[in-house]
């Protein structure tokens, strides 16, 4: 029957923290598994209390938690966890047996749910990160694959020595009237609302969406994941929200300032300040230093240089209680904000005024995780075929329009083209990777045929082509900025436990913008053997691969790293075949006896020293993509100046 209880023990229940400053605590809970819900309540002898209620169906992960964070700081030192909904529960049993229990049970009752994760983090959220893959957003993907059924024998636990006839029936109802809703958190205070400022227009495009108008305030109900929020508007009216178009409002938080550019490098803001080609333009932008700022400032005529030039001033700080900011060491400010007020009529050092912010005024909105929450399923009567982009391995790409307002990119998958069920299953989760340097999956239509998979459009099309119609016109640091653009998506993926498996400048594409994002990621996994093959004519990319693939099919992070690096050097050969005078067997050979690439002509020694540690012949050795956007940031920001 849908009642029948199944496990009944006292555990320790971990408070939930949903916010970074909450304290956390440890509290004895009566925990009931039934096969409907898992109910927790104060058990104290004279009086229980409900104290929560997790219906089943709800869940999707219940796994054991490893203890990366130290000493626990409670009675019993077994954690697993209950993730459901957008929460997740973290439950202390007193023994390993116990948790065993627990969580095979668990696992066998959820076995069907339809919500169950691919991944889940195998440590604890505490103080604002994921303790295994120190990621700083609660609804982050996981880093570590799920099973669903524990062991692969499936077979059942044996009971806790001496506790066999321990289960009791559940409390009698009715329980108090002080019983929480099923959702709540006793140990959290829910009083405290979060404030968001709205960055662009968002005009909602279903029911359950809320229209946001930029520069105006909102309330944060529900962080449903990490790409949707649940607010509330000015008016009482609620619905769901893009996160990227939001930020917090605090003091501290820079992006609410129309001078503040997050997602702008060194060379992108020295275009877009020649662009407006006025004195004292400006850009404030992060540093390649975390947690650091610079000042771009455009001067027309500086003495002794006879032209336009553009000087980069880093926000230095000075540490005490308040901290304080400067830029001219004379003129100390509690705030960012407070300083870059007084220098817009104050030069105080710098070679102007700052006088006209650059940036965020003809800012376009960033691209959504789809167009709405949990729709990844498109009516192909709302496109709109507006003409042939070209065709690629999958079948024709075409421009067109969602309910005639969304430009996008529509592929029709050619019959036979790829495992069709297996992507569609993975597409719901590629939808959920949104960064500004991923080409956006907005979804699929899979209720016809041909497929359609309808994506992001990028106006300039592929980068392989974008360099070569181009070539003569790079500068060295425009380069780097395309490889560093290309780093960043790579790095989302690599954090996200993502692997391209064919990163090639063919595979990435150019905006408007001339931002340069990564595309196709993930789906050589389901292309049929016998209809794909390389731009080589190989089955895989060969010239893009290293040697545990070539040689094993052994595929990872570092094997997309070796890719990148390979990537770089057709940057900085403006679109050049790598090995071109070599066929596929030659290439298998001459990386296996150790050869490499040259070097580009455009390419400094110290970024060919950066493809070489891409190139190394064990994985191991292999810097990460983070590792390498560090470098590259560096590399840009080199020469940035001190106040004069």
């Amino acid at each position: 029957m849908s009642g029948e209880l199944l496990l009944e023990e006292t555990l320790i229940k971990r408070s939930q923290q949903k916010k970074r400053t909450s304290p956390l605590n440890y509290k004895e809970r009566l925990f009931v598994l039934t096969k409907t819900r898992l109910t927790y309540y104060d058990g104290r002898p004279e009086k229980k209390f409900k104290r929560g209620s997790i219906e089943l169906s709800r869940i999707r992960c219940v796994e054991i938690v490893k203890n990366g964070g130290g000493s626990i700081p409670c009675n019993y030192k077994y954690p697993f966890q209950v993730v459901y909904d957008t929460n997740t529960l973290y439950v202390f049993a007193p023994s390993q047996n116990s948790r065993s229990l627990w969580v095979q049970s668990l696992k066998e009752e959820i076995k069907d749910n339809t919500v169950v994760f691919m991944k889940f983090h195998p440590q604890l959220w505490q103080e604002g990160v994921w303790l295994c893959c120190r990621q700083a957003e609660k609804q982050a993907l996981g880093c570590e694959e799920y099973n669903l059924f524990g062991d692969i024998t499936r077979k059942p636990l044996p009971p806790i020595p001496g506790e066999e006839n321990k289960r009791r029936p559940p409390p009698d109802p009715p329980l108090s009237e002080e019983y929480e809703d099923e959702d709540a958190d006793e140990d959290d205070d829910n009083n405290d609302e979060e404030v968001v400022v709205a960055l662009y227009n968002f005009p909602g495009a279903e029911p359950h969406d809320l229209s946001l108008v930029k520069g105006d305030e909102y309330v944060i109900l529900d962080k449903c994941d990490v790409n949707w929020y649940k607010a509330r508007n000015m008016y009482g009216e609620e619905g769901y929200i893009p996160s990227n178009y939001i930020t917090e409002k605090t003091s501290g938080n820079l992006e609410q300032y129309v001078w503040y550019s997050k997602q702008v490098n060194r060379n992108k803001a020295e275009e877009l300040l020649r662009t407006q080609d006025k004195e004292g333009s400006f850009i404030v932008r992060d540093s390649s230093t975390p947690g650091a700022y610079t000042v771009s400032l455009y001067a027309k005529s500086l003495a002794g240089e006879g032209s336009a030039a553009i000087k980069h001033y880093h926000i230095k700080e000075i540490e005490g209680s308040p901290k304080q900011f400067y830029l001219a060491e004379k003129h100390l400010f509690n705030s960012i904000p407070e300083l870059i007020e007084y220098h817009k009529h104050n030069a105080a050092g710098l070679v102007a005024r700052l006088r006209y912010p650059v940036g965020k005024q003809d800012k376009s909105a960033p691209s959504t995780a789809g167009f709405s929450y949990e729709k990844w399923e498109i009516n192909p009567s709302e496109l709109t075929f507006m003409k042939e982009l070209g065709s690629g391995q999958f079948g024709q790409v075409k421009l067109g329009k969602w309910r005639a307002q969304h430009k996008v990119a529509i592929k029709a998958i050619r019959e036979g083209a790829m495992y069709e069920e297996d992507f569609i299953e993975e597409a719901k989760i590629m939808m959920k990777l949104s960064h500004p340097k991923l080409v956006q999956l907005y979804g699929v239509c899979s209720q016809q045929k041909p497929i359609y998979i309808v994506t992001e459009f990028m106006e300039h099309g592929c980068l392989l082509n974008f360099l070569r119609q181009r070539r003569g016109s790079f500068n060295l640091e425009s380069l780097l900025s395309i490889s560093l653009d290309v780093c960043e998506g790579m790095e989302h993926l690599e954090v996200n436990g993502f692997i391209h498996r064919d990163l090639a400048a063919r595979n990435c594409l150019v905006n408007d913008a001339l931002v340069v994002k990564v595309s196709d990621f993930g789906m050589t996994r389901y292309v049929l053997d016998d209809q794909y093959t390389s731009s080589s004519g190989a089955k895989f990319p060969v010239k893009w691969s290293p040697p545990e693939v070539f040689n094993f099919c052994k595929y990872s992070s570092k094997s997309d790293v070796w890719s990148y690096g390979v990537l770089m050097w057709e940057v900085f050969t403006e679109g050049r075949m790598p090995f071109e005078k070599n066929p596929n067997h030659q290439v298998v050979m001459l990386v296996s006896q150790g050869q490499r690439l040259y070097r580009p002509k455009l390419a400094t020694p110290a970024l060919y020293d950066i493809m070489q540690l891409c190139w190394h012949e064990r994985p191991e050795e292999r810097p990460s993509f983070s590792h390498l956007c560090t470098m590259l940031s560096d590399t840009l920001e080199e020469d940035i100046l001190p106040p004069t």
